[in-house]
């Protein structure tokens, strides 16, 4: 029987459970493509998280997320202190759930953390396969190439950064001086938007 370690937040008035990766749980992983051997960080040093979030109805939701043990707890903190301000989230899903393909994740507005795979345009391991980087609300917040290039096609709208509606989507918008980005680098968490010519404004990382 797994124990589960459980973090309380008074001011969420919310309950998050970490616990290690269960048998079950792996197969979900290996069958969903988003861990095999190979993958440079055994399965052992990762942690699953149930996590509460406001979703763009404006409902309490509760997601799923897997990463690094060494930062499962300050990811609950940081997860509980977005759902304190209000910060709404589409969805929080296992990157499993799309079989381990970013690109689907991303056209479903997912927000996910753990995925063994290589770094975009790059051969090295992407830090989402250690478990240390979450992308927040990948629809909203876009990866913008060195040419200016979007890829997927709702995240167009998004270009221009800014707050203009009183929409959870337009809430999701990440910006520099927003809460929720600070929240992330009171952390010690870098953010992709603060790349100089590369934009990856979903992109949080340890």
């Amino acid at each position: 029987m797994i124990t589960l370690l459980l973090t309380y937040n008074v001011l969420a008035e919310n309950i998050t459970a970490i616990s290690p990766i269960t048998t079950a749980l792996k197969q979900r992983m290996i069958q969903g493509n988003s861990w095999k051997k190979g993958c440079p960080v055994p399965l052992e040093n990762l942690r699953y998280l149930q996590l509460k979030y406001l979703n763009f109805q404006g409902k309490t939701s509760l997601g799923e997320m897997i990463v690094h043990k060494s930062v499962a707890k300050e990811v609950v903190h940081i997860f509980n202190e977005l759902y304190a301000i209000g910060y709404p989230i589409h969805t929080m899903k296992l990157i499993s759930a799309y079989k381990g393909d970013d690109w689907q994740s991303i056209e479903a507005d997912n927000t996910s953390a753990f995925n063994c795979r290589r770094a975009t345009g790059s051969k090295n391991w992407s830090k989402h396969s250690y478990g240390k980087a979450i992308d927040l609300n990948s629809i909203e917040n876009p990866y913008i190439s060195r040419t200016g290039h979007i890829a997927h096609k709702a995240s167009q709208k998004y270009r221009k950064r800014t707050h203009k509606k009183h929409t959870y989507a337009d809430k999701a918008i990440l910006l520099k001086n927003d809460k929720a980005t600070k929240i992330f680098k009171k952390y010690g968490w870098k953010w992709g938007g603060n790349w100089p010519v590369v934009k990856d404004y979903q992109h949080f990382f340890k």
